[in-house]
């Protein structure tokens, strides 16, 4: 049996309180924590989009930015963004991340009501990963989590968020569309 995610609970001011708990509990009362979110962006600046599988309990179906993940008891968020891309993307890319290839973009706070049993009040670190040479065609990934990937350019990523097929991570995709117009 797999063992749950355990997370530092934090204050509302993203100070660690000492406390830690399951995620499932984290949720369920709805503490602060922290979290990452990363954009994986190719040599056509074009941004990983991965497809929330409709099983998951929150955004099922949804457009999501290429990787995100709670930051466990212990890690930093590089170590977490590294951690998740190594799990979630890398092994099946045929690559290897390391922390040094993260470029740190902000970070924000967010609360959002999923239902009575999952309130999420997290704390995100926002990273741009740049990889090129992705074959998305070769990529295998866990159909519990993710049932489709798919790159995007900016416009196109500007008109899902329009028709609302992305989870809502707006801080994101604006400093996205900021980042890409910079290059």
């Amino acid at each position: 049996m797999k063992r749950e995610e355990m997370l530092d609970v934090l204050d509302e001011n993203g100070i660690k309180t000492g406390q830690i708990l399951p995620r499932s509990l984290v949720h369920k009362r709805g503490l602060w924590h922290r979290a990452i979110a990363v954009a994986i962006i190719n040599e056509n600046n074009e941004i990983l989009l991965q497809q929330r599988s409709a099983t998951k309990d929150k955004n099922a179906n949804m457009w999501d930015i290429s990787v995100a993940g709670h930051i466990s008891t212990g890690q930093d968020s590089l170590s977490a963004a590294t951690r998740k891309i190594n799990e979630e993307v890398s092994v099946s890319l045929g690559y290897h991340v390391d922390i040094k290839d993260f470029r740190y973009m902000f970070s924000f706070r967010k609360e959002q009501k999923f239902s009575d049993e999952l309130i999420e009040r997290q704390f995100y670190d926002f990273f741009i990963l740049r990889k090129n040479d992705i074959d998305i065609n070769k990529t295998k990934f866990q159909e519990s989590e993710v049932q489709a990937i798919k790159f995007v350019n900016i416009n196109e990523l500007n008109e899902m968020r329009e028709q609302n097929l992305l989870v809502e991570r707006d801080a994101c995709y604006d400093e996205l569309s900021a980042y890409l117009f910079r290059i």
